[in-house]
């Protein structure tokens, strides 16, 4: 074969695809049975997808169902790959792209523990009611705060306490629901 032609049939001279990686949270309808959070889990883990947040509660005692939020980073390509193998887990019951599907809202929780004294305990205080920021626990040395939100407002009061003494911070990660009257 001459150097200057190229085999039409062969993957070898296909062009690299360039698809831009997304966020994307998917709500996982499942059983609630020992071993499902570690075999969904598992399934991201082997295949070396990154989970960004995971959130995973009871939502129907009666019928012992679960669901899991799992936000993940992922090209269109590798997102379709997740859902296909979330689907065909056995205790599985659905698998929703909430941010495909369209509206939805998204919160989470943080405690965020400061220090604070003198003017950095008024400064601190000052913004922690801008945020709406409600006070769980305080001493003379700090405060504990809970917050509530989109995560960028949960991030944005972290970086404003970062200077006021930052101490300690706990997320729970996302909670999503789609919007409108149809359910899971």
């Amino acid at each position: 074969m001459n150097a200057h032609l190229q085999p039409t049939g062969s993957a070898y001279f296909l062009t690299q695809e360039t698809q831009q990686a997304e966020r994307h949270t998917l709500s996982v309808l499942v059983d609630n049975e020992p071993g499902i959070l570690a075999r969904v889990v598992g399934l991201f883990s082997a295949r070396g997808y990154n989970i960004e947040s995971l959130t995973v509660s009871e939502t129907e005692h009666d019928r012992r169902l679960s669901r899991i939020t799992v936000v993940v980073i992922a090209t269109p390509k590798v997102l379709v790959q997740i859902k296909t193998q979330l689907e065909r887990l056995v205790p599985v019951h659905r698998v929703h792209d909430l941010t495909a599907e369209g509206a939805y809202l998204e919160r989470e929780l943080a405690l965020i523990k400061v220090r604070g004294s003198g003017d950095h305990r008024a400064e601190t205080l000052r913004l922690a009611d801008a945020f709406r920021a409600q006070i769980v626990d305080a001493t003379v040395e700090s405060f504990v705060f809970e917050v509530t939100g989109k995560p960028s407002k949960v991030d944005s009061f972290i970086a404003l306490m970062q200077p006021l003494g930052l101490v300690e911070v706990v997320r729970t990660g996302l909670a999503a629901i789609s919007r409108g009257p149809e359910g899971m």
